[in-house]
Formats: structure tokens, C-alpha cells, sequence
């Protein structure tokens, strides 16, 4: 096999013992469906073949695939797809056999984010969401005020996330230059993550108070969706949100809250 290719980020997990820690976090139990991102050269993969559960598992690399599919030869209970994981989720060819199903994973930089919206968005949400990511990004996505950012804001719409283990990049090979960390996610069903309308204002309205986060909140909210700045005031006030709070200093609840007075009335 070749070595790993920077283009698509890879690295392999070679410490059995961070393997062991994602298997306990997920719980997996003898018959689950379990949708791997990326199984590399497949140590992940033999660990949850083990727990009897079966797997799809989803790999770019198509010298990785061809690894894999000699490796894993005459298992019935893993199914390798040569695909982009983006793609993946996408496609209506491509169908997750249950609404019980779990991801698991050991994902780039580059493709957190996408990933991740890709997933909670699905029209069949996963049970439960487990994926090593870099560390400073697991920090971001588990984020509260006053360090809210819009990927936090982003995740925790669908879902709770939780940081569950540090890993150092010693783990990996080739060794990385960050570490990393294991983030559970668990997705949630709420009235408003499920509407469509709903959930196009919420991200309008996150989306224009990101857009430049040192700026006051009121003034990109005025400026982004073209409001006067009386009437956000307002409204702020009556969420008991000081007029000069950031967006990073908003907390979930009452973005929920904003998106929905705000666009209530805009609309």
C-alpha cells in the first residue's frame, strides 16, 4: 500500500486502547448498524466486528478499498462502499438499512463541519454520532457563551455534544501536528430542528450575527437582514439580552428564541 494521502488528510489510528474507548462510548450492542466514516486501514473496523454488530463502512481511497475488501474477504456483516461520505449521505442509491443506525469515525479538518450538518440533516438521523475530530475543533463545536461560535451554534440546533476523550497525536500514524479528541454527539427531536421553515430562519438569523463576530450583535442583525435597529432593540430587551452583547455571548436557548421573534415579524 501506498502511504497516506495528505490531500484527503489521512492519518491511521494505531493505539488499540483509544479504539477500546470509542467502542465503549458507543455502546454497541450485537446487531446494531453501524455506519463507519473513513475506516482506513481498518482497525477501527475489526474492533467493532467483533462487538457482532454490522457495519457499512465508507472509504474515498480506493487503494484503502481494495485493502479493505482483501482484509475483511467473506465478512457478511460489513459492507465496504467506495465512495465520498459527502456523496454518501446524498444519494438516494445509497440507503442506511435502519433508523437505529450509529456513526462512528475518525475525521479531517476540512470535512467536520460539512459532515456533520450532512448528518443531522438527514432525513434518517443517526441514533447516535461518535467521531474523533481535532481537538481545537471538538473545543468549538462543544462551545457555550461567551465563546459561542456558529459551528457550536450549528451542531447544538440538532443535537448535544460532548467531549468525552483527549488524544495525543502520538496515536496516530503518521504522527499529526494537533491532537485530537473523541466527541459524542447525541441528535435530538425537537419541533424546531424538524421544520423547515423553522430552521431556515434559525440559520438566518445565526448566520447574519456570526457574519463579524466583533461587531455588536444588534448592529449585524440590523445590518444583515436589513432591520432597524429599534426594533431588534426591542426584542433584545425583551429576551433580557444586553444591548451590547456579541453573538458569541448568545446562548442556544435564546438564539431559538431570537430567530423565531425576529422572523415572526419580518417575515
Amino acid at each position: 500500500m501506498s502511504s497516506p494521502q495528505k490531500k484527503l488528510g489521512q492519518v491511521f489510528l494505531k493505539d488499540k486502547n483509544i479504539v477500546e474507548k470509542i467502542i465503549k462510548a458507543t455502546d454497541i450492542r450485537s446487531k446494531d448498524q453501524i455506519l463507519e466514516i473513513g475506516p482506513g486501514k481498518g482497525v477501527l473496523t475489526e474492533a467493532i466486528l467483533k462487538t457482532k454488530a454490522n457495519i457499512i463502512a465508507v472509504e474515498k481511497d480506493s487503494e484503502l478499498v481494495k485493502f479493505l475488501g482483501d482484509f475483511f474477504k467473506d465478512r457478511r456483516d460489513l459492507k465496504i462502499i467506495h465512495a465520498d461520505i459527502r456523496d454518501f449521505l446524498k444519494n438516494t442509491r445509497y440507503r442506511i438499512l435502519n433508523t437505529q443506525y450509529k456513526v462512528l469515525g475518525n475525521i479531517p479538518y476540512y470535512l467536520t463541519s460539512r459532515l456533520l450538518r450532512l448528518l443531522l440533516e438527514h432525513p434518517i438521523k443517526p441514533k447516535l454520532i461518535v467521531l474523533m475530530v481535532q481537538k481545537e475543533v471538538a473545543e468549538r463545536i462543544i462551545a457555550q457563551p461567551p465563546k459561542m461560535n456558529l459551528l457550536a451554534v450549528s451542531v447544538q440546533f440538532y443535537a448535544k455534544p460532548k467531549i468525552i476523550y483527549y488524544v495525543p497525536r502520538t496515536a496516530f500514524w503518521p504522527k499529526p501536528k494537533i491532537d485530537s479528541a473523541i466527541i459524542k454527539i447525541l441528535p435530538m427531536d425537537t419541533k424546531e430542528n424538524t421544520n423547515e421553515i423553522q430552521k431556515e430562519n434559525f440559520f438566518k438569523v445565526v448566520k447574519s450575527g456570526f457574519k463579524q463576530p466583533r461587531k455588536l450583535l444588534i448592529n449585524n442583525l440590523s445590518k444583515n437582514l436589513n432591520v432597524e435597529k429599534d426594533f431588534i432593540q426591542k426584542i433584545l430587551l425583551q429576551l433580557n439580552i444586553r444591548l451590547k452583547a456579541r453573538a458569541q455571548d448568545i446562548p442556544m436557548k435564546k438564539w431559538i428564541s431570537l430567530s423565531s421573534l425576529l422572523m415572526k415579524n419580518i417575515v
